[in-house]
């Protein structure tokens, strides 16, 4: 310490004055700008960020908190925050404050004003403390949240923020519990085949309080609150706790956005998602069968993750509540890629993993409305989400130049390997997981069509890769075909056996997602059709597979003639094509095809062995029979007219 002429020590300022005022001998001195009026450094450095407050004028009465201060604005928004962190027993969460932990000058300033009020009965300790919300962070600020705070965080060559998912690196189904109560009982898809996997009303509010107690136990959390449908008259509200700063990024990118103007509007949210995947369900706790548990309560219209890390529980989770409440209002969700045309003219990809949904789908002469989930409604078709989640295994600048482009800053890469030096992300490396990932916003794919709306599709397309090699590269399909092959949701597989033999593994997934739908697959199939009738819609199934004897003897279709195939389909030319109707399958396909090699079109004229042709379709028929018995015991219909209408469009032999 300094000492003053009488020898008492002063104390020294903590921080020197930065000088700004013009020095005498002028010197590396700019004046053309005015003193910056700091005295410290941490002064400095509150001038360099922008107050992020919302800044829409406020005019009459528009919404709720128009007439609102700004003080008043924010204590119900926290209000509102801690509702949501209400413990079940405890009847609240913890105090809560905005702002970041590690800023407490600043918390000291908002602590006074944004406190919720204890309650006057059942409090326990964890209402006395204070946790902090960081509300709808900007990915700047969740960068810097995710470096100084979260272990294995750092930012890549091309911007893009590395992330890991811990223990879990995919999506844990068999984990994933649905409330069953008096309506969900009636309601709800349940029993062979169906991915829903029934809990009680209790054990959910079990896992609950161990997920809020757990949230609230933080010194801080994040809440995004978002929406999902680009349809303004059918979008729903969600928000979003979790206790990384990765899980907040990912969410602010697969979610759409809101205004600043529509946040000041927000009010309560439709559903909540509390993300405690840091911390593990009680394997003891009844219907748990592992420390993982992703629980569904759509009557309180809430979703609890434990004992997972992995982001895309909460998008999936979401996906599921829209195949539920959608149909609700006669809209139809759908699990599929979707673009448009420069006249308008729209369609849907189905396809399962590696059929090619991805890649036929991204199309730099039409409009990408989305990549993965929409709705159909009496508007036209809509995005329910606002960002892409791709897959990364492979990934290439030639192959896929979108999705690499968009792997800039604002992106989540999911347990990736890249350089230790230059932080290069080398895709090719499957070292964590094969199950690379990247989340970034729509509006980083340049032909991305914002709003993600569009009119009625013209065309609804059913890609498969048989590799059997027996369905032809394409057919037109018949309403009651449509709904059978949505339904099967078909694809094949080629798996490797340790000895080195490789045969096609046939795959079926009920309406191209079995894992997310919650209604029986012929309640979807049914509004597709109905929804293709009235607005004159046209079914394909197209085949990405295998040409000239299954796998292994013959080969790949080549992606050039499925181009083309794609192209004869938007533009309407193959409506006027000449048909054959093939055997078994009763498929329509067409004789020729601009660009395409005639001989391709049917299957069994590429086979040199007619007999090996004749039994491996009768082989992979019989699979499809065997698959669609599943849901041959669900009436659907006047007098069960449709199921059997949907049921003799299949194979007949």
């Amino acid at each position: 310490m300094a000492a003053n002429a009488n020898g008492v020590p002063t104390p020294r300022s903590p921080l020197a004055r930065i000088q700004t005022q013009k020095k005498q001998n002028g010197i590396c001195h700019d004046d053309s700008g005015k003193p910056v009026k700091a005295q410290t450094i941490d002064e400095l450095h509150s001038l360099q960020k922008k107050r992020s407050a919302p800044t829409t004028p406020l005019e009459g009465a528009q919404g709720a908190f128009a007439s609102l201060s700004e003080e008043e604005r924010q204590r119900q928004q926290l209000q509102s925050i801690s509702a949501s962190l209400a413990s079940l027993t405890r009847e609240t969460g913890p105090k809560l404050v905005k702002g970041d932990p590690a800023k407490t000058q600043a918390v000291a300033r908002v602590a006074h004003h944004h406190h919720v009020e204890a309650p006057t009965i059942s409090v326990s300790d964890s209402s006395l403390k204070f946790t902090h919300v960081l509300y709808n962070l900007s990915p700047a600020e969740l960068y810097e949240q995710a470096i100084k705070y979260e272990k294995g965080s750092f930012i890549t060559s091309t911007g893009a923020l590395a992330t890991l998912s811990g223990a879990k690196t995919g999506r844990a189904p068999r984990d994933k519990r649905v409330v069953i109560d008096d309506s969900t009982q009636d309601e709800l898809w349940w029993g062979k085949g169906s991915p829903n996997i029934e809990m009680d009303e209790h054990t959910f509010m079990v896992n609950r309080e161990r997920a809020v107690d757990y949230l609230n136990s933080l010194d801080k959390v994040f809440v995004n609150d978002q929406f999902l449908n680009w349809d303004p008259q059918n979008r729903i509200k969600v928000r979003i706790v979790s206790a990384r700063a990765y899980h907040s990024l990912f969410m602010h990118n697969m979610c759409i956005r809101p205004t600043p103007e529509e946040l000041e509007n927000f009010g309560t949210p439709d559903f909540t998602i509390y993300n405690a995947g840091q911390f593990p369900c009680n394997r003891y706790t009844h219907y748990m069968t592992s420390s993982t548990s992703i629980d569904l309560n759509l009557a309180r219209r809430e979703m609890v993750i434990l004992g997972t890390q992995y982001a895309g529980e909460m998008k999936k989770g979401l996906f599921s509540v829209m195949h539920y409440l959608m149909p609700k209002r006669q809209i139809l969700s759908l699990h599929s890629g979707c673009n448009m045309g420069k006249d308008g003219d729209v369609a849907l990809f189905f396809g399962l993993s590696g059929t090619g949904k991805t890649t036929l789908s991204t199309d730099h002469n039409r409009y990408l409305i989305g990549d993965d989930e929409h709705c159909w409604s009496d508007n036209g078709v809509s995005n329910i989400e606002g960002g892409c989640y791709a897959k990364c295994i492979g990934l290439s600048r030639e192959k896929e130049p979108d999705i690499w482009n968009a792997i800039k800053f604002g992106t989540v890469l999911e347990n990736v390997v890249f350089d230790e030096h230059t932080r290069e992300v080398d895709y090719e490396e499957k070292s964590v997981t094969e199950n690379t990932r990247a989340a970034y916003p729509i509006e980083y794919i340049p032909n991305a069509k914002i709003p993600c709306v569009g009119p009625h599709p013209k065309n609804v397309i059913l890609l498969a890769c048989d590799a059997f090699g027996v369905l032809p590269p394409v057919s037109k399909l018949s309403l009651a075909q449509t709904m059978y092959h949505f339904i099967s949701g078909y694809t094949a597989l080629v798996a490797g056996t340790e000895d080195g033999i490789k045969e096609p593994t046939a795959t079926f997934s009920a309406c191209f997602g079995a894992a997310f739908i919650m209604l029986h697959p012929t309640k979807y199939a049914a509004m597709l059709a109905e929804k293709m009738q009235k607005h004159g819609a046209t079914g394909w199934l197209v085949n990405t597979g295998w040409s000239g004897g299954s796998y292994g003897y013959g080969s790949r279709i080549k992606l050039p003639y499925t181009r083309k195939i794609i192209d004869a389909i938007h533009s309407g030319s193959l409506l006027n094509a000449t048909y054959l109707k093939t055997e078994v399958f009763g498929l329509e396909i067409p004789t020729e095809i601009e660009g395409v090699p005639s001989q391709i079109l049917r299957p069994e004229n590429t086979w040199a062995d007619k007999k090996a042709y004749k039994d491996t379709l009768l082989k992979l028929a019989g699979l499809f029979k065997k698959n669609f018995e599943t849901f041959t015991n669900y009436k659907i219909g006047k007098d069960n007219k449709l199921a059997e209408e949907i049921l003799a469009a299949g194979p007949n032999f």
